[in-house]
């Protein structure tokens, strides 16, 4: 299935390996260095491991493998200590940093390398997942550590033009994936057919599974609310409802947008209300959210769910792209948590998601997409038709 996107985002795309501009990336040291200052530290070590730690590729453009451990000292080159032996050898291509294997192990090594650059105590911070023998041995060797994670989750929050670009290009993969589903749904296919369906849209043109959570139940016996994190032998029959959350990445810029289909025959009321519920608290949050939106706004947009006699299973409204971004709200039946008080700004990517469940949890639809906040309100990311579609 070809992607549709303009011809800028297609060369992103048809780049041997896609690269941020100097400026982009000169945009992110400024910013960290700014951070360090804040926090009155001199050195930052910034680490992932098994996929995951946005920051090493936000910070040099390496996509973490099995394990990445960073050390930044501004007026220094980065260093990048990187297991595994195999793995150098690309990263070298593609990290904007000094590469190197970690050897026997990649905290050792960074912290020598700490030394080598005069680190004193107290004066380390750390952004990324780390495990306790990582942190004890850092501890260990220059005291007191600055938790930084928040620093950097909040630098996150803003896109920049170029980021949104791959994200754009992210959305159309998870676009495709749902679209995949749409198209190829039919009696007889399992839970994990239908999620061979999404990948096979988008692997060929380089994007990567980073969700595809799939529900399938009857609407006349409805068993299941909300899409399962792992898929079931369970096949599609005539009368069901399939409800679907994708997201693909463009090397760790990700889409996500949620549909819910009706197999062979027309929803019964039920699930009609459910629906038309859905709609209408995402037309609600949309009309609400821009530069300047106060959550509680947002929130009390999404009454409409409540009105109708439902209820919510998921967050409402979450910020994403470079993780799983404030805020993070819930609905009025179902908080989230406290409600924030900082106001949306232009640059969020947020996903807008009413996951309308009955009071009882055993019926459920999802619907909703990717959104960028502008000035004056929503820009769509993705282009897969909204509403209740019977296949």
């Amino acid at each position: 299935m070809a992607l549709s996107l303009s011809a800028r985002l297609q060369r992103i795309i048809e780049a041997e390996y896609p690269r941020f501009s100097a400026t982009e990336m000169a945009r992110r040291r400024a910013l960290i260095e700014a951070a360090l200052a804040q926090a009155d530290v001199d050195h930052l070590v910034f680490c992932g491991a098994h996929r995951f730690g946005s920051a090493v590729q936000w910070l040099t453009q390496w996509p973490v493998t099995v394990e990445a451990v960073g050390v930044l000292t501004p007026g220094r080159r980065d260093a990048l200590y990187v297991q595994y032996f195999n793995h150098v050898p690309l990263a070298r291509r593609l990290a904007e940093a000094a590469v190197e294997w970690g050897g026997k192990s990649a905290i050792d090594t960074a912290i020598a390398e700490l030394k080598k650059r005069g680190a004193k105590n107290g004066r380390v911070g750390v952004i990324g997942p780390m495990t306790f023998t990582q942190h004890a041995k850092l501890n260990a060797a220059v005291g007191r550590i600055a938790d930084l994670n928040r620093a950097y989750q909040r630098l996150r929050m803003v896109k920049s033009a170029e980021e949104i670009d791959w994200m754009r290009i992210g959305a159309a993969m998870s676009d495709a994936g749902m679209l995949a589903l749409r198209d190829g749904l039919k009696p007889g296919l399992s839970e994990r057919a239908l999620g061979d369906l999404i990948e096979r849209a988008y692997v060929a043109e380089g994007g990567t599974n980073v969700i595809h959570y799939i529900g399938v139940t009857s609407m006349r016996d409805p068993k299941v609310a909300v899409p399962a994190q792992f898929p079931s032998t369970r096949r599609v029959a005539k009368g069901d409802v399939v409800f679907a959350e994708v997201s693909a990445a463009f090397w760790e810029h990700p889409g996500q947008v949620l549909r819910s289909f009706v197999i062979g025959e027309e929803p019964p009321k039920l699930y009609r209300d459910l629906h038309a519920a859905a709609d209408a608290a995402f037309d609600a949050i949309a009309a609400v959210l821009k530069d300047g939106a106060k959550p509680a706004d947002v929130i009390a947009a999404a009454g409409v769910i409540e009105d109708a006699g439902f209820t919510t299973i998921d967050d409402l409204v979450h910020g994403y792209g470079g993780g799983y971004l404030p805020p993070i709200l819930g609905s009025n039946s179902r908080p989230a948590g406290p409600v924030p008080t900082e106001p949306f700004h232009a640059g969020m990517t947020v996903v807008i998601q009413p996951n309308v469940v009955t009071e009882d949890g055993r019926a459920g639809v999802q619907t909703g997409e990717l959104v960028l906040v502008t000035a004056t309100g929503i820009e769509r990311l993705h282009n897969v038709p909204r509403g209740f579609a019977r296949v």
